[in-house]
């Protein structure tokens, strides 16, 4: 969800109006998700890396972000919606933590969608703390270090597997991943828009969507693969 200081800056306003902004494109989008045929939706609010940000605009975040799960608890519960936090938590407020939890048990009947938010992420942090945890003759697949990454501490055969990711959008103009869900988003497709994250609207999710349907997805396979492809004669 990238642009929000940008499109505060260009206004001549504070970036935390920024953020604020981009509160509420948060609401319409994951208002929007159901309808466009989405079931498990990640917004990636807050970058391990972000920590290096300056540290008024930090607090403000973290203030946002509890600020946030506290008011759309109930709206969360209204739509059929259940709210999950992936990241590092030790480094959060014990406030912020005791929030966290308090709306993952307060939503965690909602089946119309799952909203995941990613506070304190770090992809390379995960696959790091997954690799560096293997348990010795358990982890045999890719299936199985999903469950890892999913459940740190445990590998069993009910363990969830991590969702991989099929759309990835990114707002703000930017072109790159920044250690955004690397291992799931290995078929991702991706959307890059110039549009700053405050201005993203639920028409644009839904023309995101409607273009991935136009897409091709192989998987490194041919769809229809022609006679002796397999020996070379046939395309790639």
């Amino acid at each position: 969800m990238d642009g929000n200081g940008r499109w505060a800056i260009r206004r001549g306003l504070r970036r935390s109006a920024g953020h604020r902004a981009g509160v509420q494109a948060v609401r319409r989008v994951v208002e929007a998700a159901p309808d466009c045929g989405v079931t498990m939706l990640t917004l990636f609010a807050f970058s391990s890396d972000n920590w290096m940000r300056p540290r008024d605009e930090v607090k403000a975040l973290m203030w946002m972000l509890r600020g946030y799960l506290r008011s759309e608890t109930q709206r969360f519960i209204d739509s059929g919606a259940r709210l999950l936090v992936i990241g590092r938590r030790d480094r959060l407020a014990a406030q912020l933590r005791a929030e966290i939890h308090r709306v993952e048990r307060a939503t965690a009947d909602g089946r119309r969608l799952t909203v995941r938010i990613a506070i304190d992420y770090s992809s390379r942090d995960s696959i790091l703390r997954a690799a560096t945890t293997l348990p010795t003759g358990r982890v045999s697949s890719r299936e199985d270090f999903a469950r890892l990454l999913a459940s740190p501490n445990a590998i069993t055969d009910t363990a969830p597997v991590v969702s991989q990711v099929d759309l990835l959008i990114r707002t703000g103009g930017e072109q790159r991943l920044s250690d955004f869900m690397l291992w799931e988003s290995a078929y991702a497709e991706l959307l890059f828009s110039d549009l700053m994250w405050p201005e993203f609207a639920a028409d644009d999710l839904r023309a995101a969507v409607e273009e991935f349907h136009r897409r091709e997805r192989r998987f490194g396979a041919l769809r229809n693969p022609k006679p002796g492809a397999a020996s070379g004669q046939g395309e790639t």
